[in-house]
């Protein structure tokens, strides 16, 4: 049963690209070029192509395919799927604008034409015409026989919509759109491109002590390295981290996407990492879709230290970390009591967790500060109100009971590399004893 409904949902979705993709050709390409132009075929050809270049960059990830035809696809295949949701918003905000377009074109054509005379006026100048020549003709004329009664006028019919009309309305608002669409995407990449943003936050802790008060933890989340970005992201993200000049760095999940194979030199930057109290790292889902073991097992030998399922003592709090809900499927999945379970509750407790929703946990095992991503705020509006049905909270601070919860947008991006409002950052969480 869960099969059949995986495949009608697959379906859907095939379906739903489809009649996406018609609709994009259609008002991008057939309504505003002429059939068989250089145009309409270099559009047509696009229309086909980039939807498999998309389903061949989600898919070769989890295929196995070579690095080198993964990195070959994911460009345009992920791009792509980016601009496509923009552009089509964009066009469906010209649905709206188009008869109006029509409406005003049309008045301003009416407005510069002379009105043709009707064909009343035109019979009634003519009868005019045959009585003024009735009077000037001489008696002895036979009498002029009677004029034809008028008949009575109706209403000429509207003229056809001009086509060049219509073509103008379709490049125009097709024109905007694709500016729109494709600007958005260009401005969301080069934020991606660009690397994170540093943003700080102080989150007072009643169970902190004087001597920790001030303590920095740079939280740093879903780097994502994979086909498109690489090494240089991992340095953009390591300088940024080292200019803050944290006490301790916590690395909350999906670092990767792809094995150590691939993605080790990507991640060599990562040894470069440098606090007062060393980096910590815990798994995101995605780790478990790339070899979780081996990259645990990496990461240690690039100086960072794994937390699964377990906890350290840091000068005035205990630093715990829970493996993600996603390895669960390989008997690997979060286990509070063992991260939590003896700790002494006089302590403050910050906890990492790749994930928001095991909170409830968190509160349970009298957590003060969960730290988290995962969400990446949404990246793409209107994701996040998408992610919202499944989070407890996207992006930002709020409080669980005792228990508050800090969800970081993230590092990198996963799929295409563009945000749109929703900015990557890498997070200074600065804790406040309430006793300072």
């Amino acid at each position: 049963m869960a099969v059949v409904g995986i495949a009608l949902g697959a379906v859907a979705v095939l379906a739903l690209l489809v009649y996406v993709h018609r609709y994009v050709w259609r008002r991008f390409v057939g309504d505003t070029t002429a059939a068989g132009s250089p145009l309409r075929r270099a559009g047509t050809v696009a229309a086909y192509t980039l939807p498999l270049l998309s389903v061949g960059a989600l898919v070769s990830g989890r295929s196995g395919a070579p690095f080198w035809l993964q990195q070959v696809l994911a460009w345009p295949g992920y791009l792509w799927l980016a601009a496509l949701l923009y552009l089509t918003l964009a066009l469906l905000v010209g649905e709206a604008v188009r008869p109006l377009l029509r409406r005003l074109l049309a008045r301003r054509a009416a407005a510069g034409t002379p009105a043709a005379p009707t064909q009343t006026q035109t019979q009634a100048q003519a009868h005019a015409e045959t009585q003024a020549m009735a009077t000037t003709t001489p008696q002895a004329a036979a009498p002029a026989p009677a004029p034809a009664p008028i008949p009575v006028s109706t209403p000429a019919p509207a003229p056809a919509a001009d086509p060049s009309r219509r073509l103008f309305v379709a490049r125009a608002v097709g024109g905007a759109a694709a500016v729109a669409g494709l600007g958005t995407t260009g401005y969301g990449a080069y934020g991606v491109l660009r690397g994170p943003r540093v943003k700080r936050v102080t989150v007072p802790l009643a169970r902190l002590p004087r001597s920790a008060h001030g303590f920095r933890i740079a939280v740093v989340s879903d780097i994502h390295l994979g086909p498109i970005l690489g090494r240089a992201h991992t340095r953009r993200i390591v300088d940024t981290v080292n200019r803050t000049q944290p006490d301790l760095i916590a690395v909350v999940g999906d670092l990767v996407d792809g094995s150590v194979d691939d993605l080790g030199p990507a991640a060599e930057p990562l040894a470069g990492l440098r606090s007062r109290h060393g980096a910590f790292f815990v798994t995101g889902n995605h780790e478990y879709y790339s070899g979780a073991a081996q990259w645990v097992d990496h990461v240690r030998e690039l100086g960072l230290h794994p937390l699964e399922n377990a906890r350290v003592e840091i000068g005035g709090f205990d630093l715990a970390g829970v493996n993600d809900i996603g390895g669960e499927s390989e008997g690997h999945g979060p286990d509070f009591g063992r991260a939590l379970g003896d700790r002494d509750r006089t302590r403050a407790a910050v906890l990492m967790a790749h994930q928001p929703v095991v909170i409830d946990e968190a509160v349970e095992h009298g957590v003060d500060l969960q730290l988290s991503g995962h969400t990446h705020g949404g990246q793409l509006w209107p994701g996040n109100y998408i992610a919202e049905l499944s989070n407890p909270t996207v992006a930002g601070l709020e409080r669980y009971g005792d228990t508050q919860l800090y969800v970081t947008r993230g590092a990198g991006a996963w799929g295409p590399p563009v945000r749109v409002g929703a900015p990557s950052d890498i997070t200074v969480v600065e804790l406040a004893s309430r006793q300072a």
